[in-house]
């Protein structure tokens, strides 16, 4: 069984796997207000894919005996207005999200709870590619600056994630 320390943890981060799922979703609600639907459609894909870290963990929990706790989530903000800068708090959220993970991690090893540990590893190697995929796009905006070719053609690129 997972201690009273680890679950609320885990609770939390199930609460912040949802935000980022609805952050993302009003980030591709911002990019189509701006008529970019490739990036809109890189976010949608992201939100989707937070939405299974949050299922993952939801199922961790029940499958340790705890219970899963569903709390409310925060309102994101909806003020961009370049997709540079969206594109920033992509990376500045995903890097919260990884300390966010490691210091499960670290909780975990200081709750002697190997299991959860190995769980979160997961987790963990998730986080490292999602880094160096909004870093990519961060770099190729750095670029192209506000050339409205390049960012069309950035647009058309994420248009194509799967």
């Amino acid at each position: 069984m997972l201690s009273a320390k680890l679950l609320q943890a885990l609770n939390d981060q199930l609460n912040a796997e949802l935000y980022s799922s609805y952050l993302y979703l009003a980030m591709a609600a911002r990019c189509h207000a701006l008529n970019l639907p490739g990036a809109a459609h890189w976010l949608e894909v992201q939100a989707k894919e937070e939405r299974e870290h949050a299922e993952k963990i939801y199922n961790y929990i029940v499958l340790r005996r705890g219970e899963a706790k569903l709390q409310a989530i925060q309102q994101p903000p909806d003020n961009w207005t370049k997709l540079s800068q969206l594109f920033d708090d992509v990376m500045a959220h995903e890097q919260h999200i990884t300390k966010r993970i490691l210091d499960l991690v670290k909780l975990a090893q200081q709750e002697g709870d190997v299991a959860t540990v190995n769980f979160l590893q997961w987790f963990v190697d998730e986080q490292v590619e999602e880094e160096a995929s909004v870093d990519a796009i961060v770099q190729r905006l750095k670029l192209v600056g506000d050339a409205p070719q390049g960012l069309f053609w950035i647009d058309r690129e994420l248009a194509q994630r799967s």
